[in-house]
């Protein structure tokens, strides 16, 4: 009976498609990706909403995400298409957690620095609302939260600093950050 139970388990490990390692260039296009968003976002290479400009940025994320689209329905809005991109360098990130979860926490925190900034220095109006309304979407809705990493004490960094963009980019204590945070947080339970 043993034996029947340790064969099926091993023949089971055999059939798993999930990767052995982690991809040797997912460290680097994630900082990569970092950067064409925070400049993206503010404007500096086309800017969020105008339909377009993502696209080195979506084919940087495709790399490690083949299946991640910006579906027509994204497309000409700068909250829609802040919020799939911001996901898919979020997913890159939980993803490279798995492996080396330090790493991955580290990143996480370069990243929503980086997204906090790049809100910070759009100027006030209907293009920063929505930016920010994409980001926290992207965060809090969005992302696969099944990537991240097992071990505890990169998992509390991961999880601090996603919770830290939605009461930066709206103001801590405001209404819209406890939504989104609840929001986080019940998927994380």
């Amino acid at each position: 009976m043993f034996r029947q139970l340790s064969n099926q388990l091993a023949a089971a490990a055999k059939g798993t498609d999930a990767p052995k390692a982690m991809a040797p260039t997912l460290r680097s296009d994630i900082y990569t990706a970092i950067d064409q968003t925070k400049s993206w976002i503010i404007g500096g290479m086309g800017q969020a909403g105008d339909g377009m400009s993502y696209s080195s940025i979506l084919a940087t994320i495709q790399k490690h995400f083949p299946d991640t689209k910006m579906g027509l329905e994204n497309i000409g809005s700068a909250e829609n298409e802040v919020s799939v991109v911001v996901c898919g360098v979020t997913n890159m990130i939980l993803e490279m957690s798995k492996w080396e979860g330090m790493a991955g926490g580290m990143a996480m925190r370069t990243w929503s620095d980086a997204l906090v900034e790049a809100h910070g220095r759009l100027p006030a109006g209907s293009r920063k609302d929505g930016a920010g309304r994409g980001i926290v979407r992207g965060i809090s809705q969005n992302t696969n939260i099944t990537l991240m990493t097992k071990e505890f004490t990169a998992k509390i960094q991961i999880i601090s600093s996603l919770k830290s963009v939605c009461s930066r980019v709206y103001g801590v204590g405001t209404a819209d950050a406890r939504q989104a945070e609840a929001v986080l947080s019940s998927r994380l339970i």
